[in-house]
């Protein structure tokens, strides 16, 4: 994934209310460029990405309520 598509699904996640009512993210992706992975922590309105060393496997984690959790895979492509 690139640092933009994350982003923008971290900017609806801080702002707006499409994936549901989101207290807080935190996960670790691979980046677009192999070796590379995309840290990210979000609250409401506020959401930092960073580079981080790499991982074998990718986490998200996303605590809410109502949250649409298919559409939720879909944006982090499961």
């Amino acid at each position: 994934m690139s640092k933009e598509e994350l982003d923008k699904i971290l900017e609806e996640l801080a702002y707006g209310d499409s994936f549901g009512d989101v207290l807080r993210a935190k996960g670790m992706i691979p980046g677009e460029e192999k070796g590379t992975w995309l840290y990210f922590d979000l609250v409401p309105e506020q959401y930092e990405i960073r580079n981080g060393a790499p991982e074998y496997t990718g986490k998200v984690c996303v605590i809410g309520a109502n949250l649409k959790e298919e559409e939720l895979k879909k944006s982090f492509g499961r």
